[in-house]
């Protein structure tokens, strides 16, 4: 039996311009002609992975880091974020002059009208600034929510907000999904549903949110620019996502 790929897109998929590497995608098509299947595993959202999830014919994925997960086209789990929980953030934030985008499978909305740190991060992704929408999370199911921050100003969010978890993604912005809310376990509801075991599932990524993942599949490679916790976690690491490390990995473990 073929394999699960779970790959996930910034630094992994995507280099560091944003583009699909050309061995990238070769490697990726090559892997699926020989019966492993292709699923993407990130932090973005369903409307954020859309353009490349339809380049690479990709209809598996595991979105928000596990908080909205589709097996081929069918929304398989989905789980919104509490809304009194979201106020509170947001009260707390707003004392702070920090910031709060929301996202829903569809879009992203901002707390506020402009903030640089916002536009800062967003840009990286490629993405404009969110525009403003007066209480949208109390309207609207939310997957994913993001607190701008800086890295020291973190610790009393993580103190106050013990259900939650923070995972930090830029230098200016952190992911705010529910505690234990991760790929791992996204994972876990994926293989069920599919008809794999741990042990046919391999795990590609470079980031924080990818740690757990990679402690959970059976088999993991970090990138070569991962952070350093991706790479203690990985069983192989390859080379950077610019210097053709996603081919070059799936050549090491025989996927190619």
């Amino acid at each position: 039996m073929g394999k699960l790929l779970l790959l996930d897109i910034d630094g992994t998929l995507l280099n560091s311009h944003k583009k699909l590497p050309a061995s990238a995608k070769e490697a990726l098509l090559e892997a699926r002609a020989n019966g492993h299947e292709l699923a993407i595993a990130t932090g973005r959202g369903p409307f954020m992975l859309k353009k490349l999830a339809d380049e690479l014919n990709i209809d598996t994925y595991i979105s928000y880091n596990g908080q909205y997960i589709v097996h081929q086209g069918e929304v398989l789990h989905k789980e919104a974020l509490n809304s009194e929980t979201l106020s509170t953030i947001v009260e707390f934030a707003e004392k702070r002059d920090h910031p709060v985008v929301f996202m829903t499978e569809e879009k992203m909305v901002s707390s506020i009208d402009y903030h640089p740190d916002i536009d800062e991060s967003i840009k990286t992704l490629k993405y404009p600034h969110p525009r403003m929408i007066e209480d949208f999370h109390l309207k609207n199911d939310i997957y994913q929510a993001l607190l701008f921050c800086e890295k020291e100003e973190e610790p009393p969010y993580k103190e106050k907000f013990t259900d939650m978890d923070f995972i930090r993604w830029h230098r200016v912005s952190c992911d705010i999904v529910p505690k234990g809310g991760t790929k791992a376990r996204g994972i876990e509801k994926l293989i069920k549903k599919a008809g794999y075991s741990i042990e046919d599932t391999i795990a590609f990524g470079d980031g924080l949110n990818d740690v757990q993942m990679m402690a959970t599949a059976g088999f993991s490679v970090s990138m070569g620019n991962g952070t350093e916790e991706t790479k203690e976690q990985a069983s192989y690491i390859t080379d950077h996502v610019d210097n053709d490390g996603l081919a070059k990995a799936f050549r090491h473990i025989g996927l190619i």
